[in-house]
């Protein structure tokens, strides 16, 4: 009969997540080699090997990728039931592992957590940053419990939820020519030099989406942050479609002039992304319980007046 422990459970799904045995130990607050032998007698007591040795790193094999779910769940379902035992009033704790695209996680992260971590104090939140699809294979290796990404997903073991609305502008310097027309229309962005982001990314997915709606311009830079690319057009270095979170404080320092261009939408929308076959615990539910919440507050809250992006005339 198996004998194995929550204690070994915590050990591999620690390994699997973090890479080394030594990142897992200091997680865990376990010395190398106790880490070590309770990572020995699971793989003993299972008759396989759940991670490959290459150059002082672990990878999951294949049992082990196939093992890492059920270890997850079974770790979820036990805290649940010390959770239930004790009442639903028992304070939620653990660890939320959350991802989200770059304009979320540096742009919009006092929404994505702020409710949530002011009321969970004893959870504790991994935020991984990255582009849409980072995210999203970040979820399919169950190495995040839920991402939010500004992205189109399409993929089926990917349950994608909506979020908010976002918004993208075109900016540019204050001193180009396109900032400098009363009116603009799609033939005035023949020839014009673009900004974009990687490969990848969210962002650059819907710009490629406006880009095929104008004249043929040029690709002058590829970067893989926002904030890159807005130093890049201050610098007079093209013309970028980037979110309107991103550029709101160089809007109103007047260093970039967003074009008003209403032939276009710009308009999409955020998204969170789970895994189908996985369990989604108490944290999770209440993570996303928590957000949407927020989110319809700010739809009832009545508007307040605020000060416009600057745009180009016209």
């Amino acid at each position: 009969m198996l004998g194995i422990s929550f204690r070994q459970l915590e050990v591999f799904v620690a390994v699997a997540r973090e890479g080394s045995v030594r990142a897992a130990a200091g997680q865990l607050h376990l010395s190398q080699p106790a880490l070590s032998m309770a990572l020995a007698e699971l793989e003993s007591q299972l008759g396989a090997d759940l991670f490959d040795r290459k150059r002082g790193r672990l990878y999951l094999s294949e049992r082990g990728r196939d093992a890492l779910p059920l270890a997850q769940e079974i770790l979820g379902r036990v805290i649940e039931l010390k959770r239930g035992v004790q009442g639903r009033g028992a304070a939620l704790e653990g660890e939320l592992r959350l991802g989200a695209s770059n304009t979320i996680g540096n742009y919009l992260v006092g929404d994505l957590l702020g409710a949530f971590a002011a009321q969970h104090s004893r959870v504790s939140i991994r935020l991984r940053v990255g582009n849409t699809g980072t995210i999203v294979k970040g979820v399919l290796d169950h190495q995040l419990d839920v991402g939010c990404v500004e992205g189109a997903v399409a993929h089926a073991d990917i349950d994608v939820r909506p979020w908010r609305e976002d918004e993208l502008v075109i900016c540019v310097r204050p001193d180009h020519a396109l900032a400098q027309r009363r009116r603009l229309c799609a033939d005035d962005f023949a020839g014009a030099r673009w900004i974009l982001r990687e490969d990848g990314s969210g962002t650059r997915a819907m710009t490629e989406h406006v880009l095929a709606s104008l004249p043929p311009g040029q690709t002058v830079l590829e970067l893989g942050q926002s904030e890159a690319i807005k130093q890049a057009v201050i610098a007079g270095l093209g013309i970028a479609c980037l979110p309107a979170v991103a550029v709101t404080e160089a809007v109103k320092a007047e260093r970039l002039t967003v074009l008003r261009t209403p032939f276009l939408d710009l308009r999409r929308r955020l998204s969170w992304v789970l895994r189908r076959s996985k369990h989604h615990g108490a944290l999770v539910s209440a993570f996303l319980e928590s957000v949407a919440l927020a989110a319809a507050t700010a739809v009832r809250r009545p508007a307040r007046a605020s000060r416009p992006l600057r745009n180009s005339r016209g």
